[in-house]
């Protein structure tokens, strides 16, 4: 498998799907917001890079869940094996493609994940916690924790029971670790690329796409997920994008204040993907960077290069 992550805006999603599109490949989508159908523009699904030479290139993990369903990385880990399998069933090469650094590593490395058991007793005592409190107690689990569940209490709250829960099972976050009755996860041979930018030119990327989706129906597209009955709490708890722009919608934002907000919280949210690849790296991944700079045609032929394919 040919793994190409990097942060938001970087271009990952073109890269990937021209380079599946050469070596008769097909995507599978790392990002966790873009399982949702009819989240189109916030999440950057970006579906048109998927249409190469006139020929759409196929793509997985994407649109298989409704909006207001919170999907988990255990249930990813499932339906990414699926994918692959099929993928490489009928003799095509997978092509990973995200920024949502725990997805990556949990399928890149092959963690052993449980389903977690609902403990009351842990509940009862978390409940009485501090925020503060809380975000510490996530902070020592072992286990993988995504930086978006410091953002909201409930999913602090859901990080830990499942972090707890893992940790309970023999999962270090580190190992193929015992998992109770759960199969190991495959051994994959993969290749991974990340795509990275000057500090000063990803910053400047990701206002120019902000600026770009708020002009091209992003408002609403948030207008018409509250429509249909989403509560706004649970839009909210995505995050970025559908957080900021459900808070302008409900008048506790102005348009400046959510423009504002919105691009400096796009931007932290860069920062804690490259530390989370960094991460990865000091953990003994080994990601090949690419210049963003440089013109995807040189991208491919120094993957194909690298890779062997």
């Amino acid at each position: 498998m040919v793994a190409i992550l990097g942060p938001t805006a970087s271009g990952k999603t073109a890269l990937a799907a021209r380079l599946a599109y050469e070596i008769c490949g097909e995507v599978i989508s790392a990002d966790s917001r873009q399982v949702y159908r009819r989240m189109d523009i916030g999440t950057g699904k970006d579906l048109g890079d998927y249409m190469v030479e006139g020929t759409v290139v196929p793509h997985h993990l994407i649109d298989i869940a409704e909006p207001g369903y919170e999907y988990n990385i255990y249930e990813y880990q499932r339906d990414f094996l699926d994918a692959y399998r099929m993928i490489t069933g009928i003799g095509r090469i997978p092509v990973l493609c995200g920024g949502s650094g725990m997805y990556l590593e949990a399928v890149l490395k092959g963690y052993r994940l449980t389903k977690a058991e609902e403990d009351h007793a842990l509940s009862d005592v978390l409940r009485d916690k501090t925020d503060a409190e809380l975000v510490s107690m996530l902070m020592s689990c072992k286990t993988l924790h995504n930086t978006t569940d410091l953002e909201d209490r409930p999913r602090i709250l859901k990080a830990i029971l499942v972090a707890r829960a893992q940790d309970d099972n023999g999962y270090t976050g580190a190992s193929r670790g015992a998992a109770g009755d759960k199969p190991p996860f495959p051994a994959i041979r993969s290749v991974i690329f990340g795509v990275a930018f000057p500090r000063d030119l990803v910053m400047r990327r990701i206002t120019e796409r902000l600026e770009n989706r708020l002009e091209t129906g992003m408002i609403g597209e948030v207008e018409a997920l509250l429509a249909e009955g989403i509560p706004p709490a649970r839009l909210i708890r995505y995050g970025l994008e559908y957080r900021y722009i459900t808070l302008f919608l409900q008048g506790k934002l102005s348009r400046s204040e959510m423009f504002f907000s919105l691009n400096i919280a796009i931007r932290q949210f860069a920062k804690r993907q490259m530390t989370w690849f960094r991460r990865m790296e000091r953990r003994g991944m080994k990601i090949n960077w690419l210049d963003g700079n440089l013109p995807d045609v040189k991208k491919i032929e120094m993957i194909r290069n690298f890779a062997g394919i």
